[in-house]
């Protein structure tokens, strides 16, 4: 059964919105919908392969990366996750997500896409008394844009190919490559930031490349 999140029916065409697939295996998923809900997109909870099918953008939220590792195998969704994030939608990854996406993993060494040539540190910047908000410096973000880290994984290596948009210090803690973008950081969780508006203006920019079609 899809789980999907429809818009509330304020306006004309609402129901025909981008629809942004959100994986909720575990983790923050809910959080990730509430706030692209906000800013005008349907939303899908994906834990099956099946629900991959006719999506605009893909979200893989905080969480457990070790555990959204043993629940992907558990349900088959390895290599049609793999499938969905090399077809070119736009993806946001955070924390736990940006992990999955990640070429090298350390602390300790672990499985992952390797989409983004960066080399990521799990919970490299402290335990859970070390998480926080925090100011970014950024020339693609607003001015006064924070970051909320949560037993954040910490990037030590940016590859060719991979633009830094917003550092921590600094580290880099905000990178794209081409419609991928992943944050050491938690955008959903605060409201109407910067990266989250980002993200939907993507998608929206994919949807309307598409060829139109009744809303699922």
């Amino acid at each position: 059964m899809v789980s999907e999140r429809p818009l509330p029916r304020d306006g004309p065409d609402r129901a025909y919105a981008p629809l942004v697939g959100v994986l909720a295996l575990q983790g923050d998923f809910a959080e990730h919908e509430a706030a692209l809900r906000g800013l005008g997109l349907r939303t899908r909870q994906v834990r099956t392969a099946g629900e991959l099918v006719g999506l605009h953008g893909l979200v893989l939220p905080g969480g457990e990366s070790t555990t959204m590792l043993k629940l992907l195998d558990t349900e088959g969704l390895w290599q049609p996750l793999g499938h969905t994030l090399r077809s070119g939608l736009p993806v946001l990854a955070t924390c736990a997500g940006m992990i999955l996406l990640a070429e090298k993993v350390e602390n300790p060494p672990q499985r992952s896409y390797g989409l983004l040539p960066i080399t990521v540190v799990r919970n490299g910047y402290g335990r859970q008394f070390h998480s926080g908000t925090f100011a970014l410096s950024s020339t693609s973000l607003p001015a006064g844009t924070t970051g909320t880290f949560i037993r954040a994984p910490r990037i030590t290596h940016v590859g060719d190919g991979c633009e830094v948009l917003a550092r921590r210090g600094d580290d880099a803690v905000l990178v794209r490559k081409g419609p991928m973008l992943a944050a050491c950081f938690h955008p959903e969780l605060e409201a109407d930031h910067p990266v989250c508006a980002h993200f939907a203006t993507a998608v929206r920019n994919h949807a309307a490349c598409q060829p139109t079609a009744p809303p699922t």
